[in-house]
């Protein structure tokens, strides 16, 4: 068995394995950057780290992916006991403190889970062929693709019926993902794509939204779902709530004895946890999610920490903290500070959650905000949606990048990245040359 040691590995440094390099995994990460005794390894299927919260504008043409996305090398670099792997876990054997992936086996003292989350479709994993979700760049070129693609579609058929049918969106799941999309979607078509056709009205797509329960943004207050609501109404936005999908095919979406006949579908409705800790034993919830110790380490292995949409800690509210960027973060961090403390002789502290609110943006100029008893709406509450965001940004460069995308989007109406791009390339076999006699020479032309 192959088992690889950190380049800057030595006999006397603790060393921690982080598995996973989204918030929670770079983040503590960070923490034990340049610590005296500490060598960190993190492991990720990925070279880049994504900033999740914007990746509906790449799937809706208003980013590119490099825009939100940063080699973690280049985050890690100036930290010399922290080294970068590209693989993947395939297992993980807790007692013996060894996780082995694609590429070998790594030995740690200390383990930080941080793999994240998939998209659930609730035992029906076949509905991923017509309705792809959105976790990762590949699936937002992927959605990109299916949109414009099926104006292009529309384009050119004559139909009326088989134009409708391309010209219908479905998103299904009216969290702040199929919100956004939702919204993204019918402003592109009203402002971005009216005046781009010639056979078709791009201003006449229908834009459907169905939720299984009874309003939009349920984590959000009432009246702020409410406003939400109105804002994807004036988009041309249909909301079907208290609507349950029974199945998804080709020609769209049933909703028991009712049929959407749509070409394009997009799957916001639920996530589950990585399966790698589910593989290993460990306990976790109905979503997949490792139930962990309040400070996120888990009951028969404190030196195994679980974070992100991968950790269900229910010690502060009770109730399971939701799968979003502050908590991953936070959680990160807290993380890599117990580590540091602990191998500094000192006690672990419990990990505490602090909610700064929440906010969802519904299209241009609107948005809604909530924090604490603080509530905001419209033109405002985009602009502090704005402004975290930038903030929040991983990377000097995507700043800037991002703020100039989304000046000229605002000030011409237009998107910059409706580019159709898919797997194309289909490299045709290479036939050896057949020759009627083996030892025959070939003459080779000196001619260029």
């Amino acid at each position: 068995m192959n088992t690889i040691q950190n380049p800057g590995s030595k006999a006397d440094s603790k060393r921690v394995l982080i598995i996973g390099g989204g918030f929670a995994g770079l983040n503590a990460a960070l923490e034990l950057g340049g610590v005296p005794g500490v060598e960190v390894t993190l492991v990720d299927r990925h070279n880049y780290h994504l900033f999740q919260p914007l990746l509906y504008q790449v799937a809706m043409a208003g980013l590119s992916p490099a825009d939100i996305a940063t080699p973690i090398r280049s985050l890690l670099s100036r930290y010399k006991n922290t080294s970068v792997l590209l693989g993947e876990a395939q297992s993980i054997d807790l007692p013996g403190k060894k996780v082995q992936f694609d590429f070998g086996e790594l030995e740690y003292d200390y383990l930080v889970l941080a793999c994240g989350a998939t998209h659930s479709y609730f035992g029906h994993n076949e509905w991923e062929v017509y309705a792809p979700g959105l976790k990762n760049i590949s699936q937002a070129t992927e959605i990109r693709k299916r949109v414009l693609s099926a104006f292009e579609h529309a384009e050119r058929i004559t139909d009326p019926d088989e134009q409708k049918k391309y010209l219908t969106y479905v998103i299904v799941g009216g969290g702040p993902t199929g919100v956004e999309l939702a919204g993204a979607i019918g402003e592109m078509s009203r402002f971005t794509l009216s005046k781009d056709f010639r056979r078709i009205n791009p201003s006449h797509t229908r834009v459907i939204l169905v939720e299984a329960g009874p309003r939009i943004l349920p984590m959000f207050s009432e009246e702020q779902a409410n406003r939400a609501a109105r804002d994807l109404e004036n988009l041309g936005v249909q909301l079907w709530t208290s609507s349950v999908v029974t199945n998804i095919n080709e020609d769209g979406v049933e909703l028991g004895s009712e049929r959407i006949r749509a070409a394009t579908v997009l799957w916001a409705a639920g996530v589950e946890a990585s399966k790698l800790g589910q593989s290993e034993g460990m306990q976790t919830d109905n979503r997949g999610r490792v139930m962990v110790e309040p400070d996120l380490s888990l009951t028969n292995y404190p030196n195994v920490f679980v974070a992100g949409d991968q950790a269900c800690y229910t010690h502060q509210t009770g109730k399971p903290l939701p799968g979003t960027a502050p908590v991953a973060l936070q959680q990160g961090r807290s993380i890599g500070k117990n580590i540091r403390t602990e191998i500094q002789g000192k006690p672990r502290s419990e990990f505490r959650f602090r909610d700064k609110g929440q906010m969802a943006t519904i299209g241009r100029s609107r948005a809604i905000v909530e924090m604490g008893k603080f509530k905001l709406a419209g033109f405002f509450a985009w602009v502090v949606w704005l402004v975290v965001h930038v903030f929040y940004l991983t990377g000097f460069k995507n700043r800037v990048l991002v703020v100039m995308q989304w000046a000229w989007s605002y000030l011409s109406f237009r998107r910059g990245a409706r580019l159709i791009v898919g797997k194309e390339w289909d490299p045709e076999p290479v036939q050896e040359p057949q020759h009627e006699h083996e030892n025959e020479e070939v003459p080779v032309s000196s001619e260029h």
